[in-house]
């Protein structure tokens, strides 16, 4: 029962680092039907971000954390405003493509400064565990739930609470609607971009301080937190918290139990097992918006 519960932990607190990328996913698709399949490289290249800053300008690290997701914000932006809006009305397939364009050229740019290496941030947490009875928690691990409750909570305030995060979820029930009251959908289109890269750079930075940085590595979350967008529903905030959890407990159960008996695979394959039986049995997710179309 001791195993079961710590594996359960830790799956939490990974968990929410995958909520936290999957929030990501979920704003893009809300506001403009994309799927941003360069969500990964959104999310190493903010890691590596705050790694470069931190050693060309000496500064500390939180404020190299810091101007990294502030330059992600601006990245955001510029993919959206340069690349995907000249793309407003074609189709969507089209919009895809260029994302997965743009994951190559961002892993190009990450490998030509970095290369293929394992580098690792600044030792800002104590290495020795914390005790809570039976239960061991890395510090590592604790610090990566907070930082991403807090984000997630900082991000649910702004949409419930501010002009811009109302405008938003407008513009995902309905662009014409929305548009029609005076909601500029570029501006929201835009804003949704910058946001998620932003976030994608949080949790690039919190994986960093948990498992290293590697560029392939990193931008492979972005790919494996996909099960849980599908999980909880490709439109729904609360789902990708669900969805996140889900698969960070169930990754860990799975590396936990059945690796041993395997010999090693069952935690990468989990999530895509459970990406495929939910598309199967419920294709909208736990918590996605169900569309019918007549014709």
């Amino acid at each position: 029962m001791t195993i079961f519960l710590q594996l359960v932990v830790t799956g939490v607190a990974v968990g929410m680092v995958y909520a936290l990328a999957a929030l990501g996913f979920v704003v893009v698709y809300k506001a403009s039907r994309v799927l941003n399949l360069a969500q990964g490289y959104f999310l190493a290249l903010g890691a590596f971000g705050a790694l470069l800053l931190a050693q060309l300008t000496r500064l500390p690290f939180a404020l190299a954390v810091l101007g990294s997701l502030l330059g992600s914000l601006l990245l955001g932006l510029l993919v959206e405003r340069l690349l995907l809006r000249p793309l407003i009305g074609k189709p969507v397939i089209a919009v895809i493509m260029v994302t997965v364009g743009l994951a190559a050229v961002l892993r190009g740019v990450i490998l030509l400064r970095w290369g293929a290496g394992n580098f690792g941030f600044p030792q800002l947490l104590p290495e020795s565990p914390l005790r809570a009875g039976p239960l061991i928690v890395s510090p590592v691990h604790l610090g990566a739930l907070v930082i991403s409750l807090l984000m997630l909570g900082v991000f649910v305030a702004f949409f419930r609470g501010t002009t811009l995060g109302v405008a938003m979820r407008a513009v995902a029930d309905d662009q014409q609607a929305a548009q029609a009251l005076g909601v500029s959908v570029p501006r929201v289109l835009g804003a949704s971009w910058a946001i998620a890269a932003a976030v994608a750079a949080t949790a690039g930075v919190v994986v960093g301080s948990i498992n290293g940085l590697n560029a392939d590595a990193l931008s492979f979350i972005g790919l494996k937190v996909f099960p849980a967008v599908i999980l909880g529903g490709l439109d729904s905030v609360p789902g990708a918290v669900v969805g996140g959890l889900a698969i960070g407990v169930l990754e860990n159960l799975a590396g936990g139990y059945v690796d041993p008996l395997v010999g090693g695979g069952a935690k990468e394959v989990a999530p895509f097992l459970v990406l495929v039986l939910v598309l199967m049995v419920r294709p909208y997710g736990l918590f996605g918006t169900v569309e019918i179309e007549r014709v």
